[in-house]
């Protein structure tokens, strides 16, 4: 079975709902995993209230630390806007990864986060359909 490993900075937003959407879409003929370099103490609530919109319930998800394991048991690694990580606390400088640019959901209005949800759906869905090919998203 095929792994996805979605990671972020604080595994409380832009992961957390990527990860959702993809094993919600893969319908289990695909696995996705998400995690942190500096994971929060809980998921955001207002990615949480948007994703409970769309009929995804991740308000009990929990932060996680990213591991060596996770990384080496994907098939793909996706960061999630390692542009924005003034630390240098992404994996992308450690891994082959491919990073989607999307903009934290940390702060923003609940309007920006749909945006940033929205987005996030799209492109797990066509990743979905890349994996399986002949999965209906």
């Amino acid at each position: 079975m095929k792994k996805v490993v979605f990671v972020c900075v604080h595994n409380a937003g832009r992961s957390q709902m990527a990860e959702a959407f993809f094993n919600q879409f893969a319908k289990g003929k695909a696995k996705a995993y998400s995690a942190g370099t500096q994971p929060a103490d809980e998921v955001n609530p207002i990615a949480a209230k948007v994703m409970k919109e769309v009929g995804i319930d991740i308000s009990g998800a929990k932060p996680k630390m990213l591991t060596l394991e996770m990384i080496e048991s994907a098939d793909r690694v996706i960061t999630m806007g390692c542009g924005d990580d003034p630390a240098g606390l992404c994996p992308a400088r450690i891994v082959q990864t491919e990073d989607w640019a999307l903009e934290d959901p940390k702060g923003k209005p609940v309007e920006k986060v749909r945006e940033i949800r929205d987005t996030i759906k799209e492109r797990v869905a066509k990743l979905v359909q890349e994996i399986i090919p002949e999965q209906e998203v």
